[in-house]
C-alpha cells in the first residue's frame, strides 16, 4: 500500500509528523490510500485511538481526507482551514469592530511620497539585475533596527510580514517539522504553518508575551524546530513582550541554539512600549517589521533583518520567484520614513485611549479583557457562538475567537481603531450583557 515508505511513531503527533514527512518527500503521493487505523496500530504497536488521533489531526490540517469505509487518503493537493472565513458579516445598522484595520484618519497621505518617487523614476527607471533592496530603504530600516537594539544583520524586503514568515520557514524547515506558534495568535499564521506541511505547536500567551515554560515545552518535548513570537501589539490579545519576559525567553532560547527564531514586531509605529528583541541566542533568527498598520495595509512592504545565512537564503530564493519587491514601493516608504510622516507617539496615544478605555469600561462591569498594546481587545467568553450572535443582536459585530486559537479558551476580538469616544460605554454594556451577569462583590 505504501511501497517502501514506513510510517513511524508511538505518539499521535509523531505518527502525524511521519505521514507529513512522507507527503513532503513525495513518498506518499496524492490520492494514496493509508493503512486502516487498526492495521497501522498493529504495525506500530500502539492503541488504535492513538492512530485515530493522528489521522484526525491530519484531516484538520488538510493533509489527508477520509471517505467512510473507503478509508483515508493523501489529499490530491494542499489544503488549509481558512480561518479568515470564520467571520461575521455585519448586517445593515450593525457596527463592525471585527476587521483589524487601522484608523484611516491616522494613516499618512501618500501623494507627495509617490510624486517624489515618480520624479526619481523618470530620471532613472529601475531595471533588472539591480540590488533587491533600495539603498535608502535599507539604510533607514537598519538604522531603526539599531535604535531598538536589534542585533546587526543585513536587511531584506518582502511583501508583508506573512510573506517574510513563509519565506524564512521555507528555507529552513521541511514538511513535518514542528513550529511553536502563539495561542491565541494571528489567524493567518495559524493557517500558513499547516499549509506549508509543518506541524503547529501551540504556546500559551499572557499580557507579557509567550510563557517561557510553554516555549521550553514546545521545543524540548514537542520538538519544535522554530518559534514564532510577536514582540508588540500581538494579534489578537494585544500582548507586548516586557523586558523581564524577554530575559526569560532569551534564556530558554539560549539552551536551544539550533532552533529558528522568528520575531514579528507587529506594533512598529503604532505602540508606545519599547521593543525588547529576543534575537541573539540562536544560530538562525529574523525580526520582521511590516508598514501595514502604521502606513496602510495596501503598502505591501515589510523589512526584515537576521543572521547573514538566513537573509541570504531568503533573498536567493526570492530571486528565483518575484525577483524583488517593487523598488517604487520601497522608495515610497523610505520617503515616508525620512519625512516622519507618522508620529508613533500620536498614533499610540490614539489607540491607547480607545483600547484602555474599553478595557476599563469592561472591568467596571466585571468583565475580564486584555489589550496591553495595539488596536485590539481580547475578551474571554463562556460561549463564543452565543456571544457573537448576542452582540450582533445588540448592534455590534466582533471577530469570533475561533479564528485565532487552537487550544486557548473561547473569546471574541474587538478592534478599537475606529471607535469613537462616545461608543465605548455602549459597546462595554453590550459585551457585559452577553458575557453574563456581573457577580455582586462585598466589601464588608
Amino acid at each position: 500500500m505504501l511501497g517502501e515508505y514506513r510510517i513511524e511513531g508511538r505518539r499521535a503527533s509523531d505518527i502525524a509528523a511521519s505521514v507529513e514527512r512522507g507527503v513532503g518527500l513525495g513518498a506518499l503521493e496524492p490520492g494514496q490510500l493509508l493503512p486502516a487505523m487498526r492495521e497501522l496500530a498493529g504495525l506500530l504497536g500502539v492503541n488504535p485511538n492513538t492512530v485515530a488521533a493522528a489521522y484526525r489531526s491530519l484531516r484538520e490540517r488538510g493533509v489527508i481526507e477520509t471517505d467512510g469505509r473507503r478509508g483515508s487518503r493523501v489529499r490530491p493537493r494542499p489544503a488549509t482551514t481558512a480561518r479568515g472565513s470564520i467571520r461575521v458579516e455585519a448586517p445593515a445598522g450593525v457596527r463592525d469592530v471585527s476587521k483589524g484595520n487601522p484608523d484611516p484618519a491616522l494613516l499618512p497621505a501618500l501623494g507627495e511620497a509617490f510624486a517624489e518617487v515618480a520624479r526619481s523614476y523618470a530620471a532613472r527607471p529601475g531595471m533588472y539585475a539591480e540590488a533587491p533592496v533600495d539603498e535608502e530603504f535599507g539604510r533607514l530600516a537598519r538604522a531603526a533596527f539599531d535604535a531598538d537594539g536589534v542585533p546587526d544583520g543585513p536587511v531584506g524586503v518582502t511583501s508583508g510580514s506573512l510573506d517574510a514568515v513563509e519565506r524564512v520557514l521555507a528555507v529552513h524547515l521541511r514538511p513535518g517539522d514542528a513550529v511553536a506558534v502563539e495561542d491565541p495568535g494571528w489567524g493567518s499564521l495559524l493557517d500558513l504553518v499547516p499549509a506549508l506541511g509543518l506541524r503547529p505547536v501551540p504556546i500559551a500567551v499572557d499580557d507579557e508575551g509567550p510563557l517561557p515554560e510553554a516555549v521550553e515545552r514546545a521545543i524540548g518535548k514537542d520538538g519544535a524546530r522554530a518559534v514564532i513570537v510577536t514582540d508588540r501589539a500581538q494579534n489578537p490579545t494585544g500582548a507586548c513582550v516586557t523586558e523581564a519576559r524577554a530575559g526569560e525567553l532569551r534564556r530558554v532560547l539560549a539552551g536551544h541554539p539550533g532552533v529558528l527564531l522568528i520575531e514579528d514586531d507587529h506594533g512598529h509605529g503604532i505602540v508606545a512600549q519599547p521593543l525588547h528583541p529576543l534575537a541573539g541566542g540562536t544560530d538562525h533568527w529574523v525580526l520582521i517589521r511590516s508598514v501595514a498598520k502604521a502606513y496602510g495595509p495596501d503598502l505591501r512592504i515589510a523589512a526584515f533583518t537576521g543572521d547573514a545565512e538566513t537573509v541570504d537564503r531568503v533573498l536567493g530564493r526570492q530571486r528565483l520567484g518575484p525577483g524583488w519587491v517593487s523598488r517604487l514601493l520601497q522608495g515610497t516608504v523610505a520617503h515616508l520614513w525620512a519625512a516622519d510622516a507618522v508620529d508613533p507617539a500620536v498614533v499610540a496615544r490614539a489607540y491607547g485611549k480607545r483600547r484602555d478605555g474599553l478595557v476599563r469600561a469592561l472591568a467596571r462591569r466585571g468583565v475580564e479583557a486584555h489589550g496591553r498594546s495595539g488596536m485590539n481587545v481580547w475578551v474571554p467568553v463562556p460561549d463564543e457562538t452565543g456571544a457573537v450572535a448576542g452582540l450582533v443582536a445588540s448592534g455590534w459585530a466582533v471577530a469570533p475567537g475561533a479564528r485565532f486559537r487552537m487550544q486557548a479558551g473561547p473569546a471574541v476580538r474587538v478592534t478599537v481603531s475606529g471607535l469613537g469616544a462616545g461608543e465605548i460605554e455602549g459597546l462595554a454594556e453590550a459585551v457585559a450583557g452577553v458575557v453574563g451577569p456581573v457577580v455582586a462583590r462585598s466589601y464588608g
